[in-house]
C-alpha cells in the first residue's frame, strides 16, 4: 500500500500572515506538519510539501525536507482549490513513476493533531471506502439548538420536531476538523473529496480540533498546546 503525504502551503494568507511558517511553540507551523508525518512512519520520499512560496520551500529544506517543485501560478491564487492541487501533485508523481494508493492530506493549519491520529486514521481505512477524515462533535446540533427561519421569519429547529430537550438525547452530529484526511487515489480521481459517497469518521476531541485561520484562533491553540503538555 503506497501512500503520499500532502501538505499544502501556498505563500498568500490575509487571516494569520506567514502563517505556514510563523513559528508555533518555537517551531515553523510547517515544520509540525512534516514532523507529524514522519511521526506516522511515512518516509520522506513520500512526503509532499506544495508550495508557490520560496520562503517556505528554504523553511521546510533547512528542516530536512526536500520540496520536489514549485506550484504552479494557477494552483496559488486565493481561488485556487486543494482539490486540484492534490490532483496536481498526483500527476507529478505518476509522470516519474511512482504511483500511490491513497493520500493523507495533512494542512499545516492543525498544529494539534497527533502522530496517533494519522495512525490511527490509516488503520480505520481500507479499499471499500473513500475517505477516512477526522471530525470532532459539533458545537452546534440541528436536532436540539440549530434554527432556522421560515417564510414569515419564525425560527424552527433545523432537522427534526424539535422534540429534543437535553442535548444528549439527540443524535450525535460531527463537524470535519480539517486535521487528517486519508483518501483513494482512485477515487480523487473520479470526483472531488466533498462527492465521496463512502467516508468514514475518524473522532478528534475538540481540544485538538482547533484549525488555524484568526490570530485569535493561533492564541487559543497555543494555550491549549501548553496545558496538555
Amino acid at each position: 500500500m503506497k501512500t503520499l503525504y500532502i501538505i499544502p502551503a501556498r505563500g498568500g494568507s490575509k487571516g494569520i500572515p506567514g502563517k505556514n511558517i510563523k513559528p508555533f511553540l518555537g517551531k515553523p507551523l510547517i515544520c509540525h506538519a512534516i514532523d507529524q508525518a514522519r511521526g506516522a512512519g511515512a518516509d520522506d520520499a513520500d512526503i509532499c510539501v506544495s508550495t508557490d512560496s520560496d520562503e517556505i520551500r528554504r523553511v521546510v529544506e533547512e528542516h530536512g525536507l526536500k520540496v520536489p517543485f514549485m506550484r504552479p501560478d494557477e494552483l496559488a491564487t486565493d481561488t485556487a482549490g486543494t482539490y486540484e492541487v492534490l490532483l496536481h501533485a498526483l500527476d507529478f508523481y505518476e509522470k516519474r513513476g511512482k504511483h500511490y494508493d491513497r493520500i493523507v492530506l495533512l494542512q499545516p493549519t492543525s498544529p494539534l493533531r497527533r502522530t496517533e491520529d494519522i495512525r490511527n486514521a490509516l488503520a480505520l481505512w481500507n479499499d471499500d471506502i473513500d475517505m477516512v477524515v477526522s471530525v470532532c462533535e459539533a458545537a452546534t446540533n440541528p436536532y436540539y439548538n440549530a434554527y432556522e427561519t421560515d417564510a414569515e421569519g419564525n425560527l424552527h429547529i433545523s432537522k427534526g420536531d424539535g422534540r429534543y430537550t437535553r442535548r444528549q438525547d439527540a443524535p450525535k452530529v460531527w463537524e470535519y476538523n480539517g486535521a487528517v484526511y486519508v483518501m483513494s487515489a482512485a477515487a480523487l480521481r473520479e470526483m472531488h473529496y466533498s462527492k465521496f459517497p463512502k467516508r468514514r469518521p475518524y473522532v478528534m476531541p475538540a481540544e485538538r480540533s482547533v484549525d488555524l485561520d484568526t490570530p485569535a484562533d493561533w492564541l487559543r491553540a497555543e494555550q491549549m498546546a501548553l496545558s496538555n503538555n
